[in-house]
């Protein structure tokens, strides 16, 4: 299906879907800075040949969508809990999308701060969401997921608004991130941040996301008030978001599953695929049986 722009809680929210609207609705979200393309096509193809209904989005701020105000301080975001806008608000925006496309509930599954939102979705709005699978992400707790040096200053660095500067940059930064225990892809790579230039990078955006997760608090103790299906996914070796968050995401969500899978860092590298798939399947089969 070709993308469409819908009108969602005052803002213009861009998104397509996969396979038979008949099927299971999932619900797949971004994580930072990144729009809907980064779940490859051929991804959400495999998870529509399971019979889901795959809706991605741009998240406010990213790619198609809209393009937010306010300046955002990394420090009042960090001492002061202050940022423009909130992983809640962006919870709503997906909250509000299903209601845009006249769906009451959806099997949703997040990557990174994508995590971070559908976490928030299924704690703000529990009848929403039938299983959720949260993807190298974390709790909010500034104990856990914490960040290498490294990988840190790649995450801080100034976003070049040159096309060919950007490509080089998202290349030196998934050689930082990724997964090394898989070959680094990079013409597949270097395709993935031409196209996302093209549609749309915004750097003010990027900060803005950034503030809104380091704004937010531990989710841990909604976490645990939580009755559905989970899994969790993390990569043994990710950089950006220690395992650590992985692990304390899995045991704050009672019953939730944890596949941590040796040498995947911050990023989904095509050999993984099948076992993402298959996890998200299996999470979403057992909500079908006890809902």
């Amino acid at each position: 299906m070709a993308e469409r722009v819908t009108e969602v809680n005052g803002i213009s929210l861009c998104h397509e879907t996969f396979g038979d609207a008949g099927g299971r609705p999932l619900l797949l979200v971004m994580g930072l800075g990144a729009p809907m393309i980064w779940w490859d096509e051929e991804f959400c193809e495999s998870l529509a040949a399971q019979g889901f209904y795959v809706i991605r989005f741009d998240n406010r701020d990213a790619g198609r969508s809209s393009r937010m105000h306010g300046q955002a301080n990394l420090a009042q975001a960090y001492l002061l809990r202050s940022a423009p806008y909130s992983l809640a608000d962006m919870a709503a925006d997906a909250a509000g999308l299903l209601d845009a496309l006249g769906i009451p509930a959806a099997h949703v599954a997040g990557a990174s701060m994508g995590g971070m939102i559908a976490q928030t979705l299924a704690i703000r709005y529990p009848s929403r969401v039938l299983s959720l699978t949260s993807i190298m992400s974390t709790t909010g707790s500034r104990l856990v997921g914490r960040p290498s040096p490294k990988a840190m200053s790649m995450l801080l660095a100034a976003r070049p608004r040159d096309r060919a500067e950007y490509v080089e940059l998202a290349v030196r930064t998934f050689r930082v991130i990724g997964s090394p225990g898989y070959p680094f892809d990079e013409p597949r790579m270097r395709e993935r941040a031409e196209r996302t230039f093209d549609r749309g990078v915004h750097p003010g955006g990027t900060v803005r996301q950034l503030a809104a997760i380091m704004a937010d608090r531990d989710r841990s103790p909604r976490l645990r008030k939580l009755r559905l299906p989970a899994l969790v996914v993390h990569g043994a070796q990710d950089p950006l978001v220690h395992v650590s968050g992985g692990r304390a995401t899995a045991r704050a969500i009672p019953g939730a599953d944890l596949d941590v899978v040796p040498g995947m860092g911050h990023d989904l590298p095509r050999p993984v695929w099948p076992r993402v798939v298959e996890g998200i399947t299996r999470v979403a089969d057992h909500a079908k049986v006890t809902t």
